[in-house]
């Protein structure tokens, strides 16, 4: 009896030391997925000053004389890189008013960035974004300026419409995939251009092209359809709420629902999905169909709540390729994305304070975003500047890339 009670204390002893160094290793996985992202902002940041310093006359000037005043120079340095990065952050997240304007340009960020990660997961590089953005944005804008309709009819309608039109531009790439193996890197790239150009014909056409005007704008949409500012001390539409219901949702289909499931597996190991008896084809449909309804709601929220509330041509092309880089930095993941979209946020909405403050370029804010990609997209590189031990499931590690090693895979 004696025995038999030291056997099964020394498996349970087993079991319960597993399970510690299960959530350990677990714990070590999370804080690693937040720490690389961290340092590569760090990093980004770090040399994105210089090139502030490259781009300042005054501290050229000052290190002309490094040799003879190194003080100098390193002080004017360290000023204006100081004065640019304050001027950023302050004008962005320094008052009430300054943070309602970052998440305002974060909104069509986050579902840009969703409509690529939700690709992204079904093993899908979606760079259609930007194509699907405008026609929903055409859609939405269409049934806001056409149809005159109570405010708890019209904006519910134009907002489905944004997503329908969206979906249906991306369904024709997941179709095209599913059906005949096209490569959904050409069919969305193709997307985008055939979108654009779409749209530049329909906005010289009577049904979008406003009453008495030559150049190519829409009619205003009308005071039903439009996105209302939470509060005027707090100028955010309800379109941001919007956007983070949609990204909570997206994490519980993709982590709590059988078809969230089905798009991982077949985003994983397209074989074994099939094997399984899950439908691939289907799976590619449904993604591409879900990821352009959220790249149309990128556009939507833009011609129903910015003003002037009108569609003008190459609408906000530029968010489709952000979304690219936001599901990266954000890992594919739907809180990471958020995140990701509240950066990009505080860098497009600080670029304006920052230069008017200190006569910094804007165009430096697009080199700090593409060093933000770069540093984590390389995270291998970040561990050795910063010298971080490699974890096991950690991004830049086998399992942490697993969901961009089957990008296009049939």
């Amino acid at each position: 009896m004696t025995e038999r009670g030291d056997r099964r204390r020394r498996i349970v002893g087993a079991a319960l030391s597993g399970a510690r160094s299960g959530a350990l290793s677990g714990a070590r996985r999370r804080l690693g997925a937040l720490v690389l992202p961290a340092l590569a902002l760090v990093s980004a940041l770090a040399v994105g000053g210089l090139v502030i310093v490259v781009s300042d006359p005054d501290a050229l000037d000052a290190w002309g004389s490094f040799f003879t005043d190194p003080g100098r120079a390193l002080g004017e340095s360290a000023s204006v890189v100081a004065g640019a990065y304050r001027a950023l952050f302050e004008s962005s997240l320094g008052s009430t008013r300054a943070i309602a304007r970052t998440l305002r340009e974060a909104t069509p960020l986050l579902f840009a960035g969703l409509s690529v990660a939700l690709a992204f997961r079904a093993g899908l590089f979606n760079i259609g974004a930007a194509g699907q953005l405008m026609v929903g944005a055409a859609s939405a804008a269409y049934v806001g300026f056409t149809y005159e309709l109570g405010a708890f009819v019209h904006l519910p309608l134009a907002l489905a419409a944004g997503f329908a039109g969206g979906a249906l531009w991306g369904g024709i790439a997941g179709l095209l995939k599913a059906r005949t193996g096209a490569h959904e890197v050409i069919t969305t790239i193709m997307g985008n251009f055939i979108a654009l150009r779409l749209l530049d014909f329909a906005l010289t056409t009577e049904a979008f092209q406003r009453p008495g005007r030559s150049d190519p704008i829409t009619e205003p949409v009308a005071e039903s359809a439009r996105l209302q500012e939470v509060s005027r001390s707090f100028p955010v539409t309800w379109g941001l709420f919007l956007a983070l219901a949609s990204a909570a949702l997206l994490w519980w289909l993709l982590e709590r629902s059988t078809i969230g499931f089905r798009i991982r597996a077949v985003g994983a190991n397209p074989a074994a999905a099939r094997y399984a008896g899950m439908g691939v084809g289907a799976t590619y449909l449904l993604s591409m169909g879900l990821a352009g309804g959220l790249a149309g709601l990128a556009g939507t929220v833009n011609v129903l709540g910015v003003p002037s509330f009108s569609l003008t041509p190459g609408y906000y092309q530029f968010i489709g390729f952000d979304a690219i880089a936001l599901a990266l930095l954000g890992r594919a993941r739907p809180a990471g994305v958020v995140a990701a979209a509240v950066l990009f946020g505080v860098l497009r909405a600080g670029a304006t304070g920052m230069q008017a403050a200190t006569d910094t370029p804007v165009d430096i804010i697009v080199v700090i975003q593409a060093l933000v990609i770069v540093f984590v997209a390389a995270p291998a590189l970040v561990r050795a500047i910063w010298r971080v031990r490699t974890v096991r499931g950690a991004p830049g590690t086998a399992e942490g890339q697993a969901f961009t090693t089957n990008w296009g895979a049939s």
